[in-house]
């Protein structure tokens, strides 16, 4: 476990990192996606949707990494069907508010995932 604290103004927070091997601001290493990255893949697909305009025909995270900024960015290579793959950008604030940052499309399934 690490310990992070993060200067927000007036108010000093402090984190416990219990799924990161990194240092505050850094990307972490790829892990491969469980259920609470498949909840937070979920709660963006309508936004995914809306932006491409058309429903994905699969969701599911397959792997990601994360960094700490002011609230948690997610990193996720999600296969969308057809053997296809996006990576999206999501941004998780501390209060749990999560919206999609953006993605990338065209990606394989072996396609290393990066900071965009």
């Amino acid at each position: 476990q690490l310990a992070c604290p993060l200067d927000l103004g007036c108010h000093s927070v402090k984190i416990t990192l219990q799924k990161m091997s990194h240092m505050c601001g850094g990307v972490g290493s790829e892990q491969v996606a469980d259920a609470e990255v498949q909840q937070i893949v979920d709660q963006v697909r309508p936004e995914y949707e809306r932006a491409t305009g058309a429903p994905a025909a699969a969701w599911e995270a397959k792997k990601y990494s994360t960094q700490v900024v002011a609230g948690m960015n997610y990193f996720v290579k999600v296969h969308v069907g057809g053997g296809q793959h996006v990576h999206l950008r999501i941004y998780r604030h501390f209060s749990g508010a999560t919206s999609l940052h953006s993605h990338q499309a065209g990606k394989t399934a072996d396609e290393p995932i990066a900071y965009f």
